[in-house]
């Protein structure tokens, strides 16, 4: 890698959202990051602010923070799947082939919310600031999580979990502060971090589910003779995932650096707003978004089918799984995924672009989902010495496909026309997504349940569906706009 002198790129059709003259915080000690000579800030710009060439570095504590607080959306989304399909069957007295269409339909329901009051949170962080709507999004995702894990029927179940996803201020939030603190030059390692936060929520997010949910049996030397968690065996999950997400909160409140003003300083006078429909049909932004959604279809199609996948019995198409089992299966994925976005995201960027990354996932994805009925196929003919090899290396090295989501943000970021239309689009990404999540996890476990029900392909009809989609997005990427392949920025930018 070679760093190249800062250069100012005033092409009409290039990303300006973060250029060499994106301000950043101010180091502590008082003196410019990166070599600039401004002693005091323009008349026109908050204290702490200055202008920054493209070689300023992370503001890594800062950047840190925002990671801390990205970890708790995964850890709570996560924390309740090794349980929510035995909470569903013994709380709600649903049918075992039932499960995964209520299990899908609550998350459904939940994402619904998210996509109708995304765009009013993006707003208001726009309007009153980005610190209080995260704090006080983190205070309600905490404050619905504590009363989730004391849910006794279905409905309290759905009307929770849809409490949580009304305060959805913490994704684009965060979002718009790792932008707002990073360069075009250090945004891909920033939102690595980013996406690395997010899959140790992964990882944490199902282990304290499984561990904690229904102590007074697991641990009747602590909690045994206490009733409260005899009549609410999932409450202690939850009040310790609401307890996370306080801290998150408090930590924010406390440290985190209001970013809105390098927002408004980020603005060229001569930039215009865009309506949503003119920046849709701006050149190349439909195709990103179109392909940011198709690889979200089949995020979104495996994490609402995997839980219910390793909870199925053998002989229904599933592995049988434990709730101690899922917990240890799905923190091996958000595991793996952490380590591909941190330590092989960044250099396999550097080399290859972001439409590389993309296509090397796409190439992926297919062998990635067949190892699951492969997995069950192995234990219905009682192959555990295989099944126990071919399974956690799949899922490890499968895991990897979890790059996509990253370099998709990166796509997004270099797509967009300017940067008063960045929190547009990312606010219409956002949105789409939650209309995605909103149906896609109830029409999986739908077509899952269908599968299973009536023994379509030995149970494995998901499955199929699912690798026919996952093989049609390898011709998909060549819709992929040259702009946003990501590969001639690095090199503009010094990379070697």
């Amino acid at each position: 890698m070679r760093a190249s002198s800062p250069r100012r790129d005033d092409g009409d059709s290039t990303f300006k959202a973060i250029d060499e003259r994106t301000p950043l915080l101010a180091s502590t000690d008082g003196a410019p990051a990166g070599g600039t000579t401004e002693t005091s800030p323009p008349a026109n710009r908050p204290n702490g602010i200055h202008d920054q060439d493209e070689g300023a570095p992370l503001p890594l504590m800062q950047i840190a923070l925002l990671c801390y607080c990205r970890v708790i959306e995964p850890l709570i989304f996560f924390s309740i799947f090794p349980y929510i399909n035995k909470m569903i069957e013994t709380t709600g007295g649903v049918e075992t082939e039932d499960v995964g269409f209520y299990s899908g339909l609550i998350e459904s329901l939940s994402s619904l919310t998210q996509m109708c009051v995304m765009t009013f949170w993006g707003k208001a962080a726009d309007r009153f600031g980005r610190k209080p709507i995260l704090v006080l999004s983190l205070w309600g995702v905490a404050v619905a999580t504590a009363l989730f894990g004391v849910c006794q029927s279905i409905w309290q179940m759905i009307l929770t979990r849809a409490l949580g996803g009304v305060f959805c201020g913490t994704i684009v939030t965060i979002r718009a502060m790792i932008s707002e603190n990073s360069t075009k030059k250090t945004q891909a390692r920033a939102f690595s971090y980013f996406a690395f936060a997010g899959n140790l929520g992964i990882f944490t997010g199902p282990l304290l589910g499984g561990a904690l949910e229904s102590p007074a049996h697991k641990f009747k030397s602590i909690f045994g003779h206490i009733s409260f968690f005899r009549q609410y065996p999932y409450a202690l999950p939850g009040f310790v995932c609401a307890f996370v997400g306080a801290s998150a909160a408090i930590v924010t409140a406390l440290f985190v650096k209001e970013t809105l003003q390098i927002h408004h300083a980020n603005k060229k006078d001569d930039e215009t707003s865009m309506s949503t429909w003119q920046l849709l049909k701006y050149p190349g932004v439909g195709q990103v978004v179109f392909l940011n959604n198709y690889v979200l279809l089949l995020a979104f199609a495996f994490t609402a089918i995997d839980p219910v996948f390793l909870y199925t019995p053998v002989n229904l198409g599933g592995i049988g799984f434990a709730p101690e089992l899922i917990a240890a299966a799905i923190g091996l994925a958000g595991v793996s995924q952490a380590v591909w976005l941190l330590f092989a995201f960044p250099p396999l960027h550097r080399r290859i672009g972001t439409g590389g990354v993309l296509r090397l996932c796409a190439a992926a994805w297919p062998f990635f989902f067949a190892v699951n009925p492969l997995a069950n196929i192995l234990l219905r003919y009682n192959l555990k010495v295989p099944f126990w090899i071919v399974g956690p290396a799949g899922a490890a090295i499968g895991s990897g496909v979890a790059m996509a989501f990253t370099a998709n943000q990166l796509a997004v970021n270099d797509i967009a026309p300017s940067h008063e239309t960045f929190g547009t689009l990312n606010a219409i990404v956002l949105a789409l997504a939650a209309g995605l999540r909103a149906f896609v996890p109830a029409l999986s476990t739908s077509i899952y349940a269908t599968g299973v029900k009536y023994h379509i392909l030995w149970g494995h009809f998901f499955w199929v569906i699912a690798i026919l989609l996952a093989i049609s997005l390898i011709p998909l990427l060549k819709l992929l706009p040259e702009k946003a392949e990501g590969k001639a920025q690095h090199e503009e930018n010094g990379y070697a």
